[in-house]
């Protein structure tokens, strides 16, 4: 195994009910409000299944993007459709069973090529992707106490 290169801190913070303030710590990046779909939530901002679908859809974007760029395509415009499926595991837990992207690809006729060629290489370079399929392990420690996002 690898050794970790750098560390990403994010905090959440609860406001109320399944509301939660997510800070990135990033001075240009506003907090981000989550909320659970109803009945559990009110649905006034994203859900954790939505934030992962995003983080998977936005990385094969740059990961294509940055593709194309190196081969010197023209990118009119680019953009993803994405769809995720949630269903019962064995123990009748909510999970998501599969995340199907479609991405649209505004360059060139002339350039489908270099499509081609990038087609068959940038999903590996996305590191959200990548490591969504390859799992990642998720350690949790709970502890006693009061968090402050300021």
């Amino acid at each position: 195994m690898s050794e970790i290169e750098t560390t990403v801190e994010i905090n959440s913070q609860r406001i109320k009910d399944y509301q939660f303030s997510v800070d990135f710590g990033m001075p240009n990046v506003p907090l981000l409000l989550v909320d659970e779909d109803p009945p559990l939530g009110e649905g006034n901002g994203p859900d954790p299944s939505r934030l992962l679908g995003a983080a998977v859809a936005n990385c094969m974007l740059a990961s294509l993007l940055f593709c194309l760029q190196k081969s010197r395509v023209d990118v009119n415009d680019l953009g993803a459709k994405l769809k995720i499926q949630l269903g019962r595991n064995e123990n009748k837990k909510l999970r998501i069973k599969a995340i199907n992207l479609e991405i649209i690809a505004d360059i060139p006729d002339s350039e489908s090529g270099k499509l081609e060629r990038c087609r068959g290489i940038f999903e590996d370079f996305c590191t959200v992707s990548g490591s969504v399929r390859a799992g990642i392990p998720v350690n949790v420690d709970v502890k006693l106490g009061k968090m402050s996002l300021k």
